[in-house]
């Protein structure tokens, strides 16, 4: 028996009548002889520290700065003693793992871990090292490691609690019972004498620590207990509860057979003596035989109801061993970017679970596994093919998929399958609410969310450290600039122009990061060597300058006027333009050029300019955002044009072609590279969105976005006809646009219009970034634009020449400098 269980409370549950008195069931004690274990708590540590200890709180159960601080003292003293003589684990390894100069050998423990870290921890330790490990309470009793010496408790634990209102379990930091820190002790004193420091003091550990924890019936939902009293016909679930060794109260179990009710696995009915019973429903029967959660097993049946029991049994099967997606230590940001790929941007844990597992093993004669760590994920398929054969008692089989099915019955398959996902948990889940637009353009400057993600406390002249910067951010995506505005800096990914307008996988990525607190740290020059090298110049004009950084070309320049003022926007006319589409990304997003003779005329003169040079092959290796000079071959012009780089895959490359907004691949040896000259000139190509549209609810249910039928019609309404357009907004260099054809009645058709009236669209409201764009396009005054530009030149100039000597003179890579973080 586990020694955190309570001996007489088991035995007087369990006493037998004798004569008139109830006597106890016997005890049995059988000990062992433990080496002695010395006990310390915070007031014996006083004298050890230079900081004051805090005061530590029953209501608010949390591990401060000080305590992690005093954690590290106690482990860099054991190793003069003897000479002489988790988020809070992830913490405390960073905290360990930043003395170089230790020979510690660092592990973790908890339930998430991988197999092969788990191994680590039971290897004998190298000779002359130390070996740490961080544990939760998974190291109180499931494991025993024989060498353990010293123990340092915070007296803390993560336990599972269900709320009362909403029926949801989470973990939540509490304090642990005396018997749990008990058992902690125990894992030292087993090999040798062991010491135990508790990092509470003495009399709030006497006073405030419970002896045992609340037992589990008393915090964690009782449906199961409920169904399964009812399956076996043992009476009514309030009499046969109250008579528990630790009884739950008549408000919890009224609670959840009404909550049962509501889940529909008992029976509700009006004339029945006692509202809080009921009798058992076919989705309660099979609710009782399956080992999952009851949400979980409703998912299982409307799978079944619905056509999708196999997604739904593979959802079970991984969400009841909870860590589908366990990646190694310091791994977290890639594990991430698995979940995402998996889940298709649907969002959905759900949707990335299915997806991953029908990857991961192919179901053939037997199970075969295509992946090296195949411990957690054979758990995972042995418990889908027991969840399968239990439900088949029920007349529910999996059924055999067709092999070839069209994209839009992929799509409302899908569908279906998060309408039973959104039944099953219901009223326990999440949905996306709507974000106030005017303060994320005002928090962003104008940069684009789905791109950009900004950092905070930068330091003075942040532009220095722009590489170390771009290096913190390269796990999460591949960086295109760095815009620096006083102590903000707003970092954009490159964006590849074919990908409709969603949010990028790197911008989660990087909340992702800041969501597990990883660092971001640079190394700083000290502010006065770099006010020094100024001499002469006015500080304050220098230290927070608007600086954007081109990551792509390497360049670093003080920003020029923006919002309304680019050249861009000087560019766009009050009449309709005349275009060509090249490129459809999805409905009522294209790209193109125009074909007005101004235009034409520039485009031919850079192809005849492309011409004149000798071509030679390129310089460095193609990489995803390299601008070169590849053949065009989809157009009706010939030669070569200036293209971007999307991948490179073999011997090809696919190029976006920045004048004429195609793509195309190439092979590796016909790309060439560009002149300088040439890369400096603005590019031709235009990104247009048609404005005030959305997909349709039947367009959403047979597509991502936008279906395969409504991708169809808009390819049919532009290609091949005279297109013109009329701009509304710009935003983020994206020309939001009505869009016009002419019919062979020469009648100008809006094609949005058409759209609507086949149901493949209904009207919208622009952003409100849109519609603020809109409005100072209409009142647009460009002398006055122009005059304040004159006078902006010379000072950018004198911007410009002191930014290239302060990077001429700072390295950005010494790692000796102080360092100071971002966040």
């Amino acid at each position: 028996m586990s020694a955190s269980i309570d001996c007489k409370e088991l035995a007087d549950y369990f006493a037998l009548p004798v004569y008139d008195s109830l006597k106890p069931a016997c005890v049995f004690k059988v000990e062992g002889k433990p080496y002695a274990i010395e006990e310390y708590y915070l007031d014996d540590l006083k004298h050890t520290v230079h900081f004051k200890l805090p005061i530590q709180s029953i209501e608010e159960p949390v591990i401060v700065t000080e305590m992690y601080e005093l954690a590290m003292s106690l482990i860099q003293s054991f190793d003069e003693l003897e000479m002489k003589s988790l988020s809070e684990i992830n913490y405390m390894h960073s905290r360990l793992s930043n003395i170089f100069h230790k020979r510690w050998q660092v592990y973790l423990l908890h339930s998430c871990v991988t197999l092969e870290e788990q191994s680590g921890i039971f290897l004998a330790t190298v000779p002359g090292y130390r070996k740490i490990i961080l544990a939760t309470n998974i190291a109180e009793s499931s494991v025993t490691i024989p060498d353990v010496k010293y123990v340092i408790d915070f007296c803390l634990t993560r336990t599972l609690v269900c709320d009362k209102e909403t029926n949801y379990q989470s973990l939540r930091l509490c304090w642990a019972s005396k018997a749990n820190c008990n058992q902690r002790k125990g894992r030292a004193g087993r090999v040798s004498k062991g010491y135990c420091y508790r990092l509470v003091h003495k009399n709030f550990w006497t006073d405030f620590i419970p002896e045992n924890l609340v037992p589990e019936i008393l915090r964690c939902p009782l449906g199961t207990t409920v169904l399964k009293i009812k399956k076996l016909d043992m009476g009514g679930p309030k009499a046969l509860l109250a008579t528990a060794l630790s009884p739950p109260s008549i408000g919890d179990i009224e609670r959840t057979i009404l909550d049962l009710k509501e889940l529909g696995a008992l029976t509700t009915c009006v004339q029945a003596e006692d509202p809080h019973d009921g009798e058992l429903t076919f989705l309660g029967r099979v609710l009782a035989q399956l080992p999952v959660d009851l949400h979980l097993g409703k998912l299982i049946v409307l799978g079944h109801v619905f056509g999708c029991l196999e997604e739904c049994l593979i959802i079970a099967a991984a969400l009841s061993l909870r860590n589908f997606f366990a990646v190694p230590f310091k791994q977290y940001v890639n594990g991430y970017r698995n979940k995402l790929f998996f889940s298709e941007n649907s969002k959905s844990d759900c949707i990335a679970i299915v997806n991953a597992f029908k990857i991961l093993f192919c179901f053939v004669d037997s199970l075969i596994c295509l992946i090296c760590n195949l411990a957690f994920q054979f758990q995972v398929a042995e418990l889908y093919y027991n969840l399968k054969k239990r439900v088949s008692a029920f007349n529910m089989y999996v059924e055999t998929e067709p092999s070839a099915k069209d994209q839009e019955c992929v799509y409302k398959q899908r569908f279906i399958l998060q309408a039973v996902i959104a039944g099953a948990f219901y009223p326990n889940y999440f949905t996306f609410g709507k974000y106030d637009e005017k303060i994320a353009v005002r928090q962003l400057a104008g940069k684009d969310p789905k791109t950009t993600v900004m950092l905070k406390n930068i330091p003075p002249y942040g532009y220095l450290y722009h590489k170390q910067l771009q290096s913190l951010f390269r796990q999460c995506g591949q960086v295109k600039s760095i815009a620096y505005d006083g102590s903000k800096a707003f970092v954009e990914f490159f964006r590849n122009p074919m990908e409709g307008f969603k949010i990028l996988p790197a911008v989660y990525l990087s909340v992702k990061m800041s969501q597990l607190k990883i660092p971001l740290e640079l190394h700083i020059h000290y502010p006065d060597d770099i006010e020094r090298q100024l001499q002469d110049v006015r500080v304050a004009s220098v230290k927070s300058l608007r600086v954007n950084v081109d990551c792509q070309n390497q360049t670093v320049e003080p920003v020029e006027i923006s919002f309304g003022t680019s050249q861009q926007s000087k560019m766009i006319p009050n009449h309709l333009l005349s275009i060509k589409i090249t490129e459809i990304v999805e409905v009522g997003h294209f790209w193109g050029y125009r074909v007005e003779e101004k235009n034409m005329t520039a485009l031919q003169a850079l192809a005849a300019e492309i011409d004149h040079y000798n071509l030679v092959d390129l310089l460095v290796s193609p990489c995803p955002g390299l601008v070169c000079l590849a053949p065009l071959t989809h157009l009706e012009a010939r030669g070569y044009g200036r293209a971007r780089i999307l991948y490179v895959c073999g011997d090809l490359a696919e190029v976006f072609f920045v004048d004429y907004g195609n793509r195309s691949k190439v092979p590796l040896k016909k790309l060439k590279e560009i002149p300088s000259c040439l890369q400096e000139l603005p590019f031709q190509a235009l990104e247009f969105k048609m404005c005030k549209m959305r997909p349709s609810a039947k367009s959403l249910v047979c597509g991502e976005q936008w279906s395969y039928s409504a991708s169809q019609r808009f390819a049919s309404l532009v290609n091949g006809y005279p297109i013109l357009v009329k701009v509304y907004s710009l935003v983020c260099s994206v020309l939001h646009v009505d869009v016009f054809h002419y019919l062979e009645c020469k009648e100008l058709v809006n094609i949005r219009d058409v759209l609507i009236e086949e149901c493949y669209a209904e009207l919208a409201e622009e952003s409100y970034e849109s519609r603020q764009s809109h409005d100072l396009l209409n009142g647009l005054f460009l002398d006055k634009v122009n005059k304040e530009e004159e006078v902006a030149v010379s000072s950018r100039k004198e911007e410009k020449y002191l930014i290239e000597k302060l990077l001429n003179c700072f390295s950005d890579d010494k790692s000796d400098t102080p360092t100071h973080k971002v966040t």
